[in-house]
């Protein structure tokens, strides 16, 4: 009967993915069938953690997070959750062996967003590190199925492609970061002095990030390649989107792309796939 519960869990963290990220939930619709459950567990986890930090105001986040995390250890320990995403997210790092220093690395970055922090170069690489480059990590584990030379061939490119993706995030949501949770991420950057110089400085460096994150793409195995060649699409797409954006509008509205044009882009990245033999 644990099987049912089990089953349930990984449905509640595919559930998750689908109400918080359609792009994402796009995505690991393009992996092969037999890695999107483990992919869905790690998604779930990690939103979890978002939004005890981001979103559950009126709460005593430290004390949550804090929870949060020894619930995380005792059920890895335990190999047992009551908790669904935390019952499929051990479940995902026990058969796929994910290092456990990952996960200690990803909620040292939650914690970090739970304090007013000015980052310097040194946390800015920290806090990228713990919230998008170990995760891409703890997929690159799923990717590649054990395979421990594969994993450390692909591991610098997995980061690169995590620290991509998140610098696109620091700039789509530079608007509601500062308003709402009082945060500023890009180090030695004053909100009030953003301007196209500043913004087109931080472009170049994520363009240069994405064009070696291709690379590595390319080398996945091709049960993972396809989604994760839609992700990169997909954040490419958002990316090209901002840099036509002013650094005053950056910092005035949320940049977004429609489900229309993400589905659109998606049947579009399948053509493209195919034609470039990615």
């Amino acid at each position: 009967m644990k099987q049912l519960f089990d089953d349930l869990s990984f449905k509640i963290s595919k559930e998750t993915t689908k109400q918080y990220s359609t792009s994402f939930s796009l995505g690991i619709l393009a992996l092969s069938s037999k890695i999107r459950n483990p992919i869905y567990a790690i998604y779930g986890y990690v939103r979890l953690a978002d939004e005890i930090v981001d979103s559950f105001h009126g709460f005593d986040k430290n004390k949550l997070l804090s929870r949060f995390r020894d619930e995380t250890f005792l059920a890895l320990e335990e190999k047992i959750a009551l908790n669904p995403i935390l019952q499929s997210f051990q479940e995902t790092v026990s058969r796929y062996q994910i290092d456990h220093d990952l996960i200690r690395q990803f909620l040292r970055s939650m914690e970090m967003d739970l304090h007013k922090i000015d980052y310097n170069s040194e946390l800015y690489k920290e806090y990228i590190l713990g919230s998008a480059e170990v995760v891409g990590l703890m997929c690159l584990h799923i990717f590649v199925e054990g395979d421990k030379e594969e994993f450390e061939k692909l591991k610098p490119y997995a980061m690169i492609l995590g620290s991509a993706f998140q610098k696109v995030n620091f700039l789509r949501d530079m608007k509601d970061d500062y308003d709402v949770l009082g945060r500023t991420y890009f180090p030695n950057v004053d909100i009030a002095r953003f301007d196209n110089l500043v913004k087109a400085e931080i472009e170049k460096e994520i363009a240069a990030e994405f064009q070696k994150a291709l690379e590595g793409i390319k080398k996945l195995p091709r049960s993972s390649r396809f989604g994760v060649y839609l992700a990169y699409r997909y954040y490419v797409s958002l990316f090209k989107k901002i840099k036509k954006t002013s650094a005053h509008e950056i910092i005035n509205q949320r940049i977004r792309i429609s489900n229309p044009k993400k589905i659109s882009l998606m049947m579009g990245c399948y053509v493209e796939y195919k034609m470039l033999s990615i």
